[in-house]
């Protein structure tokens, strides 16, 4: 694919991917509202996910689209409507305007945040159980892929994405570390499979305290990961201490975002 469109390309994972998406021959063409600049092969596009001319005007030529574009955590309803949730659904019906065949999509583990840890691993395509606002706007986005994959017939890819981080910090991140290598592995399946269709996958490194979810789907793309956050072991354990199987943030796959409280502005 000799043009890639990614949103949300100044924040934290699109800032890990740039460098390991960059092809001979392919043009990564990024979209934020925050400053970019531009390295070999790379087009900047200042303009925001929730403007549907201004992104249908940068899906145009695209092969695929890398949508990471969003609010990355829990916040006020509004907010999450606005951006994660209607500006998917803009992308989406901007990839469609533009003729643009597939379009892989950042969710998260949030969208089922839920799945209690007598379930793990679980299941590639689980029934949404979301943790949070953010997690709802995730499994939300996922059913707006599914639609214009039904409808229209992209190419929907959705990454339920564990803990993307140059480096787990956390003892929960032993086992849900994404390690920024293996990421760009991730997409890469993701934008060369052929015809992937619909499918809802999650992403996560060869953790050796992992399984908690599955990796069949991504592995059927093509995707073969490498790291494991047991390099780390260690000194995370040493920080933190040996994790402890009734912590409340083992309890369930979206850790700390299900812990007791309330939801995004809702009242106590």
């Amino acid at each position: 694919m000799s043009i890639i469109l990614v949103t949300g390309a100044a924040g934290r994972i699109g800032t890990m991917l740039r460098p390991r998406l960059a092809r001979e021959g392919r043009t990564l063409r990024l979209l934020d509202t925050a400053p970019v600049t531009p390295g070999k092969n790379e087009e900047v596009i200042t303009a925001s996910i929730t403007d549907l001319n201004a992104t249908a005007a940068a899906c145009t030529g695209a092969d695929a689209v890398i949508h990471l574009a969003g609010i990355p955590g829990e916040a006020p309803w509004r907010d999450i409507l606005e951006v994660n949730i209607d500006g998917t659904r803009t992308v989406f019906e901007a990839a469609r305007r533009a003729g643009v065949g597939r379009v892989i999509y950042a969710s998260s583990n949030h969208a089922v945040g839920f799945s209690p840890r007598d379930g793990f691993p679980v299941p590639d395509y689980a029934f949404p159980a979301p943790d949070t606002y953010y997690g709802v706007s995730k499994a939300a986005g996922e059913a707006v892929a599914a639609l214009y994959h039904h409808r229209y017939g992209l190419d929907a890819v959705c990454i339920r994405i564990l803990t993307c981080a140059d480096r787990p910090a956390t003892v929960r991140s032993l086992s849900t570390w994404l390690s920024p290598d293996d990421a760009g592995r991730l997409f890469e399946a993701c934008l060369s499979a052929p015809g992937p269709g619909f499918r809802v996958i999650f992403g996560v490194s060869a953790n050796t305290r992992g399984g908690w979810v599955s990796l069949d789907e991504a592995r059927a793309l093509g995707y073969r990961p490498r790291d494991d956050a047991e390099a780390y072991a260690a000194e995370v354990i040493a920080a933190h201490g040996e994790p402890d199987p009734a912590d409340p943030v083992l309890a369930y796959l979206g850790g700390d975002f299900t812990l007791p409280g309330p939801a995004g502005d809702d009242p106590a």
